[in-house]
């Protein structure tokens, strides 16, 4: 179909493809070419039918779509004869097929999308079995049913306040070019960059200003990196100035932990405002994200001591430690609520508790705006409202306000969300653990591996159980009553509390085929960390030096979570860290020899260099020698590789 320049339709999207940052623009007349095209790409290929009308916008966030490597165009148009519905939970494509099969269909195919280079196989197959075939619908449409078929995980891309719009005639076609000339794709383009949903406070105190220094960042030529280390500059201010206490410094330091969240969030903005994505800018992100919390928990933890509260460090490692856990919560439960989407439901799971608040969660999040909908974004405790919390405490009040504050706030939403996600896991009935490398996320070291595994209970019971051991130690020794909590009598009791950590740790290693057993990792977390602390604790270490080594295996655990959310391998070091067993041992014969705050400040720094040389070899050593690899020159003689 010509346009209103004339132009063929399929010249212009040709055109936009280009500008959206395509290698190299290529059509194919048919599926079978279209196949052999696919046969011979080495990256990410984008596909798109004749019929698509859109933003240059659209494509170049399709093509740069940071979700997964497959990512699918998804309209909210109404569906027209042959085209494909799609449903989607938790933004996967979970079915894709003809409209009239899909009574729930939550939008259609929008004719456009980006397969990764690991899913081409599957693609060049779908095309030529699309080709092969007699279905109904146009080829793209053919093509990306066939894919989905094969149960590629795809991701859908939503057009928000951009236009886009499949066309059957001349006159769609000129409503459609009606639409995209009347919206300003760059004003449109920096207001999405700020995420359609957020939490209150960075909805109605970040998102209503942030655009302006994203807009500014951008013409400065920043990059989202140098914004976040910006934010980290901010936040260690931040906390200097909690540490020195007086009412100027807290109010001072309340105002820079605020603009560091606002450049916390620009970042972000400004990766999605450029198309600035790397897997390095994510890791990078998420780890500086943790470190700026404990680093001014830790400030916290020192201001409160100085005001001559003597559990000052005592409630920033508890802070640091519980904020940590509900992470690790929070990251297993959604990769469960991700592979929940992508199974079918068993009928047996309809009704119940779970399947009536998972109906009513669902509601709620519909609800966009209303004030259940922002209880219950609120009532989580988010980053957002954890940080103006600080700020608001310790500027009113002092810092040993604050972290009582965050304290109680923090345990009231891990006993909210807890209780409702248990529920909900149990009606999901599905697992989670069994699709990953459960020995890199239980986090076990060679001593694990060697030694036997209880069978008695299953694997998450084991892991509460090594947690009650250390816990109980260490209530009985900060009962004693001690200046820090040391008491010498119940110095001997350590090992017995290794030995439950073990068991229950060695335990916690049979199959992960429990609808609950996606707590497995935080619930080894708080062992290992409960156990640390005991050891501490009992041998009089400084305060300070306690929550440095917990602060670096916190660090430890989220390039964990990280590398799981990020899609990314294991860390090239990991196996040099000893796993959760060898560093508590390693901690107990330290105290069985008097030498506790040696031994703790020996392996923490051990630690701290582990992890320094394992970020640099896998994000800078390891990506430079592949691609050196890759520059590599092949010689062919007679067809061979020479």
């Amino acid at each position: 179909m010509p346009t209103r320049t004339g132009e063929p339709l399929a010249d212009r999207l040709v055109a936009q493809c280009r500008n959206a940052g395509a290698d190299e623009v290529r059509s194919a007349a048919d599926l079978d070419e279209l196949a052999a095209l696919v046969e011979v790409a080495t990256g990410p290929v984008l596909v798109t039918g004749a019929d698509l009308v859109a933003h240059t916008a659209v494509l170049r966030h399709l093509a740069t779509s940071p979700v997964g490597p497959t990512v699918a165009l998804v309209l909210t148009d109404p569906p027209a004869a042959g085209q494909t519905a799609v449903r989607e939970e938790r933004g996967q494509v979970v079915e894709a097929g003809p409209v009239a099969a899909l009574p729930d269909a939550t939008g259609v195919f929008g004719g456009a999308l980006k397969v990764g280079a690991q899913d081409l196989p599957a693609l060049a197959a779908a095309a030529r079995a699309a080709a092969a075939g007699s279905g109904e619908g146009t080829a793209v449409d053919r093509l990306f049913a066939g894919l989905a078929g094969r149960g590629i995980l795809a991701f859908a891309h939503r057009v928000r306040l951009l236009v886009a719009h499949r066309v059957n005639d001349a006159a769609e076609l000129a409503a459609a070019e009606a639409a995209v000339a009347a919206v300003d794709e760059d004003r449109a383009e920096l207001r999405l960059s700020v995420k359609e949903r957020d939490d209150f406070f960075t909805t109605f105190f970040v998102s209503t200003w942030s655009t302006l220094v994203v807009r500014a960042a951008a013409r400065l030529r920043l990059g989202p990196t140098t914004v976040t280390m910006i934010s980290v500059a901010f936040a260690v201010a931040a906390a200097v100035l909690f540490a020195v206490g007086g009412r100027p410094a807290l109010v001072s330091g309340a105002v820079l932990l605020y603009l560091g969240f606002v450049l916390d969030c620009v970042d972000g903005q400004l990766a999605r405002y450029t198309r600035n994505f790397s897997a390095w800018g994510g890791w990078l992100d998420t780890m500086a994200d943790r470190a700026k919390e404990y680093v001014v928990y830790a400030g916290l933890g020192f201001g409160a001591t100085q005001l001559g509260f003597r559990y000052g460090w005592a409630l920033a490692i508890a802070a640091m430690t519980l904020q940590t856990v509900r992470h690790m919560t929070d990251t297993w439960y959604g990769v469960l609520h991700d592979e929940a989407a992508r199974r079918p439901r068993q009928a047996a799971a309809a009704g119940g508790i779970g399947d009536r608040l998972n109906a009513a969660s669902t509601r709620v999040q519909a609800d966009t705006g209303s004030v259940s909908y922002w209880l219950k974004r609120t009532v989580v405790f988010p980053i957002g409202e954890r940080w103006a919390l600080i700020a608001l405490t310790v500027a009113l009040f002092n810092p040993l306000v604050s972290l009582i504050a965050v304290l109680v706030w923090g345990t009231l939403a891990l006993l909210y969300t807890g209780a409702l996600r248990t529920l909900r896991a149990r009606w999901m009935g599905v697992t989670v653990l069994d699709t990953v490398d459960v020995t890199l996320h239980r986090d076990d070291g060679p001593l694990a591996r060697l030694l036997p595994a209880p069978r008695a209970v299953g694997p998450l019971g084991y892991a509460v159980f090594a947690a009650l051991g250390p816990a109980a130690l260490l209530v009985a020794a900060l009962v004693a009553g001690h200046p820090h909590g040391g008491a010498d009598g119940l110095r001997w009791l350590l090992p017995v509390a290794l030995v439950v950590l073990l068991v229950g740790g060695l335990g916690a290693r049979a199959d992960h085929g429990g609808p609950l057993d996606w707590l497995v990792p935080a619930a080894l977390r708080a062992g290992e960390y409960l156990f640390a602390i005991t050891a501490g604790v009992l041998g009089d270490v400084p305060p300070w030096l306690i929550f440095g080594y917990v602060l670096v295996l916190t660090v430890h655990h989220y390039d964990l979570t990280a590398r799981l959310e990020k899609r990314q391998p294991a860390p090239p070091l990991h196996a040099a860290t000893f796993g959760w067993e060898g560093r508590s041992v390693l901690l107990t014969l330290a105290a069985i020899v008097g030498l506790e705050s040696i031994g703790m400040a020996t392996l923490g720094t051990y630690l701290l260099v582990v992890f320094a040389a394992s970020v640099v070899l896998a994000w800078v050593v390891l990506p430079a020698r592949a691609a050196r690899a890759s520059a590599v020159p092949v010689r062919m003689e007679d067809g061979v590789p020479g």
